[in-house]
């Protein structure tokens, strides 16, 4: 897995995570899911807290193969007042 790339979208409880998957193993990924850990920023930059989300991986990945996916990644818009923002730092694989 790469380093997540975050890109900022209209509403400040959403973002898009960009992800670089690479498959070094002998056989295909046939299952697996992606954990977000999404924190909310409050104005200052206070960290107030961690919304976890998964998404199934787009599979299968071919053995040596590299793909590049996104996924739109959002909590509650409640969970964000104005001036607030979120920014998903936290991102693991689980694959098999």
């Amino acid at each position: 897995m790469g380093e997540p790339e975050r890109e900022a979208l209209a509403e400040r409880w959403c973002e898009k995570v960009t992800l670089e998957l690479r498959n070094t193993g002998g056989s295909a990924v046939r299952s697996g899911t992606v954990t977000f850990g999404t924190h909310i920023i409050g104005a200052l930059g206070v960290d107030w807290g961690t919304v976890e989300s998964t998404e199934a991986l787009p599979v299968p990945i071919a053995p040596g193969a590299r793909e590049e996916r996104a996924w739109t990644v959002c909590v509650d818009a409640w969970r964000v007042p104005l001036g607030m923002h979120v920014e998903t730092r936290d991102v693991s694989v689980e694959w098999s």
